[in-house]
């Protein structure tokens, strides 16, 4: 009880020394409850939505693995609904036509997509929808000219009732007029939703009348969704896919819990790396504490405490500051939750905070792991305010460093370091990327825990050498600031690691993107011999429509068009072994578009009849050599027997491991109604006619606004936006271990501070001034940051380079070296010093000289 009131009453005379500790708590536990909050709001509001709109059961086209995406959905016949109607225990069937390869436009031909990413639908009207949306302006279609769509859109894109939409769709392009809006009933999914009369949908979007993609059935009473998908299936035999609606509501989940899983556990990842940086400010932060109550745990321990009694108050003072941040976080993290569900609200993704789900395992997670992290992290200094003896009550402060220990842990810190540095050595010199990456992750780990063990050693050396060459024209005060970054080599090393661990993952990740960017712009140099590039949006994932690529060609000043789709089939090598792959089927002239290297063989020859060609890394995995012949089952049409008449190199990053054939192979062995469009089109300017080219295609495209015409400069410009747009994303997410870093520095500074009263007292009193002690503080937190600095971006320019030593077989194949990065990042942390020091430098030139002289 005695230890437990001590403990306590430590706690509260020394809040204010941990405070900083517990804001790192405290926002290493938000981000994780935050995380957790928000993913599983999400998981909860659309398990909410596919379960409220799902019918009892729902009868669709057969699932076929690999299907070719024509741009127009699978169907199941019309005249199955009088089948439907008749089964025992169907009250309805109400049928189906969706489509989700579709562009809409406004009257100013601008597309009403979602800025989030997500999919614009059109489908249309049945019964079903009313357990999704509501009317809440207009009518619903009553005619081929009409159309509802949804609130959240009207209102992105500043729609009303009157206004005219085009929808651009495989079969063809048709207008519809604006007579309703609707309102999701409990979350918008973050699509765009065009409602149009059932007719419409099936000539429009289907190209036919005699098709739907589905039916929607509704169980009459006392029939379970078992019994009915029985007797469905027992009527309509096993040539469709039928599902119950606990069997819809899981695929739907499927298909969006791989997205969640992806962002609940990067978020996580971030946040844990928060957790580590946070374990060094509380490290140091009990370290620090023990060291100023030297004596008075020697007095104690003179007073008859044990080891296990001091050590024991230290740990529950760790508790406390565990459980304190602890709950604190726990509050932050919903308040997180709900500002990332605002976030996704601009972003196109509506999700209600009423709905916010709290699971009773969040707020135990939170507190398990923040208390955990504080009491691991005052473990070491407790057991080391429990060695100390009574006789340290003589002493005046602190304990006499132990020399044997320090060797110990250099010779330790430099071991791993070295088997680091070997594991890095390896993944440069791996064959294959998947065993480098694994070298590669090794390497990083032990490098990171090696350096964090070797950082007091460190500190005397890069120390010496940023002071010398920035504190030195600071006379006095920047002698004495190095010297104070000296004095406890410990401390400092372990306040810069926790920087040092931030700007190393900054360094690595922007030498990954530099270099994947020059990369991908030294294979389009060398590769591309087209002048221009076409497809649909940034990701080409949806085939050109026939209305579009017409008005392509219609362009003027261009020598040739090249067409470009992917086909999919199951392969049967010479061996037997089946594989389903996909095949690029392209135009004859594709290899003046593509210049590949092949390993043997002529690739032009490979758009020959019934020819092909295989990648090299597959060649070899499956004995397959040129003059082969492969059987090609193409999904959807017939099978056929192409022969391997080339052999790609794999050292390239443009259409690295890919099959070609020519697209009249394609299409001879497919039907016309599942032989997909061009994803891509390529295009040649006559001789000297670029600028005109350029300008005649980007006219011939302008009606069809999900087109997008580049020229190779507008290409590398995708390719560089795109990897920025990650980079960023990377760096917001460090962005909060680099803060619980910076609070790791100034929290070193202050108690630094407060441990040197009696020093600062003395200083002032033989004549130095408040400006001249400010000067001093500022220049050691800085001299702090730069060293964190130095080593994080040495370390992370050592990641980075082993990481595209081993991503050069996928593409990666030139170093860049982002040396404005770099540069920028550690004047940064120079600054970032600077402003760390700011309240602990104005305390000390504000103390009182005569109280701090008589501090003990």
């Amino acid at each position: 009880m005695t230890v437990m009131k001590t403990s306590v009453r430590n706690f509260f005379a020394h809040k204010g020394r941990m405070a900083l500790s517990g804001v790192a708590v405290l926002l290493s536990v938000a981000f994780i409850c935050g995380t957790l909050v928000f993913t599983d709001t999400m998981t909860a509001t659309f398990d909410k939505l596919f379960g409220n709109t799902a019918s009892d059961v729902t009868v669709s086209a057969k699932e076929v693995k690999h299907e070719q995406a024509t741009g127009i959905p699978d169907t199941v016949p019309a005249a199955l609904r009088g089948t439907l109607a008749h089964v025992p225990g169907v009250a309805s069937a109400v049928p189906d036509v969706t489509s989700q390869d579709v562009t809409v436009a406004d009257a100013h031909n601008d597309r009403i997509s979602p800025s989030s990413g997500a999919p614009t639908i059109v489908s249309n009207w049945d019964a079903t929808e009313t357990k999704a949306v509501g009317l809440t302006s207009g009518h619903l279609p009553q005619g081929p000219d009409d159309a509802v769509i949804d609130a959240d859109t009207a209102k992105a894109k500043h729609l009303k009732l009157g206004d005219t939409l085009r929808v651009i769709a495989q079969p063809g392009d048709f207008r519809v007029t604006l007579t309703g809006i609707v309102t999701f009933k409990s979350t918008n999914p973050g699509a765009a939703v065009v409602y149009v009369d059932t007719p419409t949908a099936q000539a429009k979007l289907l190209g036919r009348t005699d098709a739907y993609t589905g039916f929607g059935l509704t169980a009459a009473k006392g029939v379970t969704d078992a019994q009915l998908k029985a007797n469905v299936q027992a009527v309509i035999g096993r040539g469709y896919t039928v599902d119950t609606a606990a069997e819809t509501t899981k695929k739907e989940k499927d298909d969006l819990g791989g997205f969640l899983d992806f962002m609940k556990y990067a978020m996580l990842g971030f946040a844990g790396i928060a957790v580590l940086v946070g374990i060094f400010l509380i490290v140091n932060t009990f370290s620090m504490l023990v060291a100023q109550r030297t004596r008075e745990i020697g007095l104690m321990r003179a007073l008859g405490s044990s080891r296990r009694q001091v050590n024991r108050s230290v740990l529950i003072e760790a508790v406390m500051l565990g459980v304190t941040g602890s709950v604190a976080g726990i509050g932050g993290g919903i308040g997180l939750a709900v500002g990332l569900m605002k976030l996704m609200g601009k972003a196109g993704l509506k999700l209600d905070t009423s709905e916010l789900t709290i699971k009773a395992t969040t707020p135990l997670v939170g507190l398990a792991i923040g208390v955990l992290v504080t009491v691991v992290s005052a473990y070491v200094p407790a057991r080391r305010a429990g060695r100390i003896s009574p006789m340290a009550a003589l002493r005046d402060a602190g304990t006499p460093a132990d020399a044997r220990t320090g060797r110990i842990r250099a010779a330790l810190g430099i071991l791993v370091c070295a088997a680091g540095a070997l594991a890095l050595v390896g993944a440069s010199q791996a064959d294959k990327a998947a065993s480098g990456g694994g070298l590669l992750g090794l390497g990083v780990l032990l490098t990171l825990v090696g350096f964090v063990i070797v950082g007091p050693l460190l500190a005397g050396v890069v120390v010496r050498a940023v002071s010398a060459l920035s504190l030195r024209f600071f006379g006095p005060m920047g002698r004495l600031a190095e010297r104070n970054a000296l004095r406890n080599p410990r401390r400092t090393g372990a306040t810069a690691s926790a920087l040092m661990i931030g700007l190393a993952l900054v360094a690595g990740m922007s030498v990954v993107g530099s270099s994947m960017v020059a990369s991908a712009n030294d294979q389009l140099d060398k590769s591309v011999g087209a002048d221009f590039i076409i497809q649909v949006g940034s990701n080409g994932n949806q085939p050109i429509t026939p209305a579009a690529a017409k008005a392509i060609r219609s362009a003027r000043d261009i020598a040739r068009f090249t067409d470009y789709t992917i086909v999919n089939a199951t392969l049967t090598t010479p061996s037997g072994k089946k594989v389903k792959d996909e095949l690029s089927a392209a135009s004859p002239t594709y290899p003046e578009d593509l210049r590949l290297d092949t390993v043997s063989g002529r690739l032009s020859d490979a758009y020959g009849k019934d020819a092909m060609s295989v990648p090299e890394g597959f060649a070899k995995d499956n004995h397959v050599k040129v003059g082969d012949t492969m059987t090609v089952a193409f999904v959807g049409g017939r099978t056929a027997h192409l022969k391997v008449a080339a052999v790609t190199s794999d050292d390239t990053a443009i259409e690295h491991g890919t099959m070609f054939t020519a697209i009249s192979t394609a299409r001879s062995y497919l039907p016309a109604d599942r032989m997909p469009g061009d994803f891509m089109m390529f295009a040649k300017a006559s001789d000297g006619k670029a600028a005109q080219a350029y300008a005649s295609l980007k006219a011939a495209a302008h009606d069809y606004p999900q087109i997008d015409v580049r020229n190779q400069a507008d290409y590398k410009k995708l390719i560089r936006n795109q990897v920025n747009q990650l980079l960023y994303m990377i760096y917001a997410l460090l962005a909060l271990a680099i803060i619980v870093a910076v609070l790791g520095v100034v929290n070193t500074l202050a108690l630094s501070v407060v441990e040197r009263t009696r020093e600062i007292g003395l200083m002032r009193a033989i004549g130095t001034s408040r400006r001249q002690m400010r000067r001093m503080i500022r220049l050691e937190s800085v001299v702090i940051a730069l060293f964190g600095a130095v080593v994080g971006l040495g370390l992370g320019l050592g990641w980075g380079s082993t990481a595209q030593r081993v991503l050069a077989s996928q593409g990666l194949g030139i170093l860049q070296i982002p040396w404005t990065t770099i540069v920028v990042v550690f004047v940064a942390s120079a600054v970032v010093g600077l402003l760390a020091a700011l309240l602990p430098a104005f305390r000390a030139a504000r103390m009182n000289v005569l109280n701090a002289i008589a501090t003990d």
